[in-house]
């Protein structure tokens, strides 16, 4: 594994990077108050090619790779949590589910236009009564005919009202267990598809985030994603994967946050000296940067094992364990530093503190990550 970055890997940072200084930084506040989800943004998003980050150009994405990825995440989300969180979700979720495991038809009726960034994409796994143990799903999907007849709800669901496409799981046969859940693509207009309660969030309150619910929802067979039952083995391909996009945003977190610290401690004097200047702070910055650098070969390591077609199902647990807790510390740590100024939203740390709780909770928690962990360790 070369360490290294690209000069076209470089450039991109660099592209990302300014996009995200130029139209994010301005309004993230405005958005953060207003819990308002900038889908006015998503056509410029679009046109950098991070609706579709890792899709083939032919199905109309932008064939970046895995590291790509994590590079492009990494920035947004230095810059603004939430909207890296959604352009995770769409990516890392609903869009790639379809790719991983749709037929070629479904990814050209689906895919194509939601790696052109011409629709959005959401993924409806959680429920209100099965959040780490997924298997125990109540949404149902029951034969009519030819139709599949959903019933059920899904909450948490990242773009659960402005999704275009999403892809739903749900039982098809309980005496089975896991091995009777299946997935479906589900388009927004459906009759019985609704759009439940938006979540009033602590932070992340620029990503749009509600409950789903299906009430007689009809489905054709032609939805059925791969076939009946492999919904769930789905499902942990995906998140084997999805981890490494969180492990990603929160290294840019880590990294936004370690740098409005740092600018802080330097411009702040107390007794005379800027308070950078101080051992306990240098301590802090030490600590924090070092941090980030770890966690960040930890989840390049992930997604340089996926570039390679390797399975990466420990390594990314692992880095999306490591680095969404290093970046909770991180965010407290910049909160500290910034000492009252920290409480207050005139600077960039309250936010960061807000936004960073969702890490070690979302797309598995920390003690999900760890029982993963323990298992590949243990089996190996």
């Amino acid at each position: 594994m070369n360490l290294s970055l690209t000069d076209e890997q470089q450039l991109l940072r660099k592209s990302v990077r300014e996009f995200a200084e130029s139209e994010i930084r301005p309004n993230l506040m405005t958005w953060d108050e207003s819990q308002h989800f900038p889908k006015e943004i998503l056509p410029k998003l679009a046109e950098l090619g991070l609706m579709g980050i890792q899709f083939p150009e032919a199905l109309g994405g932008a064939g970046m790779s895995a590291v790509d990825y994590c590079i492009c995440i990494e920035e947004i989300a230095r810059v603004d949590p939430s909207l890296s969180l959604s352009v995770a979700a769409h990516n890392g979720l609903g869009a790639a589910h379809i790719s991983m495991c749709g037929s070629d038809e479904q990814k050209q009726k689906y895919l194509v236009p939601l790696a052109k960034g011409e629709k959005l994409a959401a993924w409806g796994l959680t429920e209100p009564g099965s959040g780490s143990d997924a298997a125990a799903m109540r949404t149902t999907a029951v034969k009519d005919g030819a139709c599949w007849v959903l019933n059920g709800s899904k909450m948490f669901i990242t773009h659960g009202t402005s999704a275009d496409t999403l892809v739903i799981m749900a039982v098809t046969d309980k005496s089975k267990g896991a091995k009777g859940i299946s997935a479906f693509i589900l388009e927004r207009g459906m009759g019985g598809l609704l759009a439940g309660k938006k979540e009033d969030k602590l932070g992340m309150r620029a990503s749009e985030t509600t409950e789903v619910i299906l009430q007689n929802c009809r489905v054709p067979p032609a939805q059925l994603i791969g076939e009946e039952g492999q919904g769930f083995i789905q499902t942990l391909q995906v998140l084997d994967a999805g981890r490494i996009g969180i492990a990603a945003l929160s290294v840019g977190l880590a990294q936004g946050a370690y740098e409005a610290a740092a600018k802080y401690t330097s411009e702040r004097k107390q007794f005379g000296r800027a308070i950078g200047s101080f051992p306990a702070i240098q301590e802090r910055l030490a600590r924090h940067q070092s941090q980030v650098e770890a966690a960040r070969l930890l989840t390049y390591r992930a997604a340089w094992l996926k570039d390679q077609g390797k399975r990466m199902t420990l390594e990314s647990a692992m880095a999306k364990l490591y680095s969404s807790e290093i970046a909770v510390r991180g965010a407290e740590d910049c909160v500290q530093m910034h000492g009252g100024y920290g409480f207050v939203k005139d600077y960039p740390a309250e936010k960061y503190f807000r936004d960073v709780k969702l890490l070690t909770i979302g797309e598995g928690t920390s003690e999900v990550q760890r029982l993963v962990i323990a298992r590949q360790l243990l089996a190996a």
